[in-house]
């Protein structure tokens, strides 16, 4: 059992008095490349990580659902009979969003007990590696199991993306809870995003001599307010724009067009997207027949073109990237939906320690707060541990 696992597990038993049934944990995720196409109908590329969230869970005598984390003193509990989307609110609506949405996709929560939900986490809040989406996965298989539901791990992602966007109102798409569920060892997951087809292709981050180090900038930033909804409805203005059912349908060779058709920032907004898909498909090609090593200069464009057309980088994430790429980064870019969270570089193993003290010299020489700087892996998606 992991310490996450175990700690999910001892807080389960000091909060409600007895011993769980069972702890389940998710992963957060990086997303190596493919950022705000998800839901254009895009092709996304992350990878579940080496940070999880644990949840440890026992049945009740009624029909209240009650959850307790690590990271809330608050205690919060709800009857079955009355959880609806504006029932909940604040980190509470992750864990209870899960429980409606799985009735929404077919669960009849009619005839199920209460149950006891304690949450505990490694996987850093407001640093876009997805500790939302890690939340709502360590829930939904943790009652699909336990419920006996007999959901697959597509339907489950499904339903921690309604979760999101129906109980936290936050328009995601349905990338971060796929990397979670499906995530394998040193492995990412291509996944296309309208047909939902989804290939684990193997990393071989370690075998080439390289690490993945998170750069956390420690400037939080939330999906549910203003400033992701906003590029997503350029987007789909975008996409009525060019009369086409979404972004997926563009391709680069379309974008001339798409200027003369479009006022200069939804053009630069659909031109991130159109490129940032190609950008996926070159990863993946490039890792199938060059390996890591030649995907650098993918990452390093991505970042520019979130800077640059998407506009949803800061000061801190591109410090991060550009002090990375100077010390001899393969690749850098910032990751997550933006406006603050963590940027990603694709770093030789022997540069670690040399990128790490470059970085946060920069961040003291520029007054800002000190990041936190960490390797992750590609680790094994959602699963039962005990």
């Amino acid at each position: 059992m992991t310490d996450t696992a175990a700690s999910a597990e001892h807080g389960f038993a000091e909060q409600f008095g007895r011993r769980p049934a069972g702890v389940w944990s998710a992963p957060g995720r990086v997303n190596l490349i493919g950022e705000h196409t998800d839901y254009n109908d895009g092709f996304v590329f992350p990878f579940a990580i080496d940070r999880r969230t644990a949840v440890a869970l026992a049945d009740r005598d009624d029909r209240v659902v009650r959850v307790a984390s690590t990271f809330s003193p608050e205690t919060v509990e709800v009857h079955l009979d009355g959880l609806v989307p504006d029932a909940v609110s604040g980190w509470a609506a992750y864990p209870l969003g899960v429980v409606w949405a799985l009735g929404e996709f077919g669960a009849d929560l009619r005839h199920v007990r209460g149950v006891d939900l304690h949450i505990g986490s490694d996987v850093p809040i407001g640093a876009g590696l997805s500790s939302s989406a890690a939340i709502e996965c360590a829930v939904a298989l943790a009652l699909d199991e336990h419920w006996g539901l007999g959901f697959d791990r597509a339907t489950l992602a499904k339903v921690g993306r309604l979760a999101e966007n129906r109980v936290v109102g936050a328009p995601t798409g349905i990338m971060d809870q796929s990397a979670s569920l499906l995530g394998e060892t040193d492995a990412g997951v291509f996944l296309d995003c309208r047909s939902l087809d989804a290939d684990v292709i193997p990393l071989g981050f370690a075998e080439a001599g390289l690490s993945l180090l998170v750069i956390d900038t420690r400037v939080s930033h939330a999906h549910a307010t203003g400033g992701y909804a906003a590029r997503r409805a350029s987007c789909e203005a975008g996409a009525r724009a060019l009369e086409v059912e979404s972004l997926r349908e563009v391709r680069v060779d379309d974008l001339d067009r798409a200027r003369d058709l479009l006022d200069d920032e939804t053009f630069r907004r659909v031109r991130h997207v159109v490129t940032e898909n190609q950008r996926v498909l070159d990863t993946v090609r490039t890792l199938r027949e060059h390996g890591p090593g030649a995907i650098g200069p993918l990452l390093d464009a991505s970042h520019a073109s979130m800077r640059d057309d998407f506009e949803i980088s800061v000061p801190e994430l591109d410090l991060a990237v550009e002090t990375a790429q100077a010390h001899g980064a393969i690749g850098a870019r910032m990751t997550g939906g933006g406006f603050g969270g963590s940027a990603i570089a694709l770093v030789i193993d022997d540069l670690v320690p040399v990128i790490t003290r470059a970085v946060r010299e920069a961040f003291a020489d520029h007054g800002h707060r000190e990041p936190a700087i960490f390797p992750v892996h590609a680790a094994q998606g959602a699963r039962r541990d005990a």
